[in-house]
């Protein structure tokens, strides 16, 4: 093989691996990616790192976060939630800053009955306010397949959607006096834990600890975004300025409409002095 041959060859498998390197990482590896925040054993990293599972028993959960922190971007991850028995479990996924005036953007799975739906508790916190709950009911069993949970977070909006369905929106209304989380970098946090005191019907079903272990499952994480560690911009996309269109309106209606179960801007008497302002203005 001549020389100009063999740099050819080299230059190929050189790019080949490079490519497959970058792919590599743009799917995501819990080992790369996350850490174990506690319960020990009960969390585990399968696949060679494309698998990640939670555990519950009786005497903890167990939870993990990201390793980065991120200041806007998508964020997609799938999860099968716990089967069975998931009355008074909690599985958690959300992003989060730190300290009393912490901003967090929530997804909270609250277990149930067999046979009876889960709830999806939805939540964005500015400067340590919340009570911005929204929930829903799912048009899907959870717990059959993994499905794909994403928060798009970008100077404007925040949009929380299922399976690439928008189920929420929360705008940003700062002109009106309404804080929105946009100068503290978050982490994603997951865990799972039991919330027996309230989680399933208001404290009233307790969580049957002879179905323990409870085990929720996670794949296929990806991250759009901003990364503060790394100070880069990991892909340029469209979550930057990503809204609705006609078509994702019309879906967010139905999902509205159908499958919401509470909205904190319905609950007149929990708010006797008037709604908070968000809720004064148009949800789509």
């Amino acid at each position: 093989m001549s020389s100009s041959s063999e740099i050819s060859m080299v230059l190929v498998v050189s790019l080949f691996v490079t490519s497959l390197m970058a792919m590599t990482a743009s799917a995501g590896n819990f080992y790369q990616d996350f850490d174990i925040t506690f319960g020990g054993e009960r969390a585990k990293i399968l696949n060679g790192g494309q698998l990640l599972t939670l555990n519950l028993d009786k005497f903890s959960g167990s939870g993990f976060k990201s390793k980065n922190e991120y200041l806007f971007g998508r964020i997609d991850m799938q999860i099968k939630l716990v089967s069975g028995n998931s009355a008074g479990t909690v599985t958690a996924y959300y992003l989060s800053s730190q300290g009393p005036t912490h901003d967090e953007i929530d997804f909270e799975f609250l277990g149930n009955l067999s046979g009876d739906p889960y709830t999806l508790h939805t939540n964005v916190f500015s400067q340590g306010k919340g009570n911005r709950e929204q929930q829903f009911h799912l048009w899907f069993d959870p717990t059959k397949a993994f499905h794909t949970y994403s928060i798009v977070w970008n100077s404007q909006r925040i949009i929380f959607l299922v399976d690439n369905i928008p189920i929420r929106v929360f705008h940003n209304l700062e002109t009106i006096g309404v804080p929105f989380p946009k100068n503290q970098p978050m982490r994603i946090y997951s865990s799972l834990w039991n919330a027996d005191d309230w989680a399933t019907r208001g404290g009233l079903v307790k969580t049957d600890w002879t179905q323990a272990p409870f085990t929720a499952s996670y794949r296929n994480f990806q991250a759009s975004t901003t990364s503060t560690s790394t100070n880069s911009l990991t892909e340029q996309s469209a979550w930057q300025t990503q809204g609705l269109d006609a078509a994702g309106r019309n879906r967010l209606r139905w999902v509205q409409q159908k499958f919401m179960v509470y909205n904190y801007c319905s609950d007149l008497k929990r708010f006797p002095q008037g709604l908070p302002a968000e809720c004064r203005r148009s949800r789509f």
